[in-house]
């Protein structure tokens, strides 16, 4: 048996790394992707191109000013003359934020009142305009701060009251927040589910397409030995695919992995059972290639979108919460994200092992039985 399994191997290899297409989609296409994705895929919002309207052209508002230039969250792009031309900014999407200081500002300050500036945000994208109100709020508290600090004596310190609140803040396994550490282990995920289910898809429709599936079916080798023949060479393909991405994500991006390597492939080797089975199924109902190929990424999308992978699953509707269970993405992201930034292990991670093992065992178990029915 394992004789004919290994040959049935060695002929997948000669088949899939013959083509130097399919050779360049194997090796350098998941490289590319975890690249492109690794810088392009990201909610850090920096840079923001502004525009500033300073009509009371004082020290103070000129201070303000630098605090929002300084803070690098924060491009100054334009100094518009008037009101509508700062409107006007925003209407041609020049600038994402604009700030009006009016007249008087200083004066306010220096006789105690509170005084007023005016940030106006293009809400158009609702994550980079929230993100944008709320450095401007820090901003200008920071400012109003620092006046309040310089004009209190060290008599009124002295005599200030006790018992007030300070707030330290403190960010676990990400400590600068950037979302690229959150974002690149997914892309490794995403990248492993679309490498192992496009190969297992299209391999057996191809043997049908071309006229081997006859003649593979009067050889003396066995449904099951045809089965693992044709999948096994794609779980080790996805495996040195997996090891290759990351590295490029450690040594590539600076991502760190503070849990254990063995587990994380462990995991994905369960992860692979419910891809792979995936694509057993996809290749028994389609006839050519192209229908495995659309029916491949019928599932590969909702998968994504469905995995929490872009989107909070909590955000989502009940239904669609409900949905994700028997999606392999969701748990192999909590799985990964877990072990690269909280070095979780087995005791934390149980769950998602257990229902990754169960739907990867159950998806391939049931696509393999159904190849194995078309085939007799």
């Amino acid at each position: 048996m394992w004789e004919r399994i290994y040959r049935m191997m060695i002929k997948e290899f000669i088949q899939v790394l013959r083509d130097p297409r399919m050779r360049f989609l194997i090796f350098v296409t998941p490289v590319v992707q975890l690249i492109v994705f690794g810088f392009a895929v990201t909610t850090d919002v920096e840079h923001i191109k502004t525009a500033i309207l300073d009509m009371d052209r004082s020290a103070e508002s000129r201070a303000l000013a630098d605090q929002f230039t300084s803070s690098g969250y924060f491009d100054i792009i334009a100094r518009p003359e008037s009101p509508d031309a700062l409107g006007e900014l925003l209407d041609r999407t020049v600038v994402i934020a604009a700030i009006q200081i009016d007249r008087g500002f200083a004066d306010d300050l220096a006789a105690g009142r509170q005084a007023e500036i005016q940030v106006l945000i293009d809400g158009t994208d609702s994550n980079t305009g929230t993100v944008a109100m709320d450095y401007a709020q820090r901003i200008t508290s920071a400012f109003s701060r620092k006046r309040l600090d310089a004009s209190v004596t060290q008599l009124e310190q002295a005599a200030a009251p006790s018992g007030l609140v300070e707030l330290r803040s403190r960010a676990w396994y990400n400590p600068d927040l950037k979302s690229r550490y959150y974002n690149v282990p997914g892309v490794v995920a995403v990248i492993l589910l679309m490498t192992s289910l496009l190969l297992t898809s299209m391999a057996i429709v191809r043997e049908r397409e071309i006229g081997t599936m006859e003649q593979l079916m009067v050889t003396p080798i066995r449904p099951m030995e045809l089965i693992l023949g044709k999948t096994l060479p794609f779980v080790m393909i996805s495996y040195l695919d997996l090891v290759v991405v990351m590295l490029v994500a450690v040594y590539g991006f600076g991502i760190p992995i503070r849990g254990s390597g063995l587990l994380l492939l462990f995991g994905a080797g369960l992860y692979l059972m419910s891809t792979i089975g995936v694509g057993l199924f996809i290749s028994t109902v389609s006839k050519t290639q192209q229908q495995a190929l659309m029916a491949s990424f019928f599932f590969f999308l909702p998968a994504t979108l469905l995995s929490g992978f872009m989107f909070p699953i909590e955000n989502m509707p009940e239904l669609a919460q409900w949905i994700t269970y028997i999606n392999p993405l969701r748990y192999f992201l909590v799985i990964i994200r877990d072990v690269f930034l909280k070095g979780s292990g087995m005791d934390l991670l149980w769950p998602q092992f257990l229902a990754q093992g169960a739907l990867g065992l159950l998806l391939l178990t049931g696509s393999a039985l159904r190849f194995r029915k078309r085939i007799d």
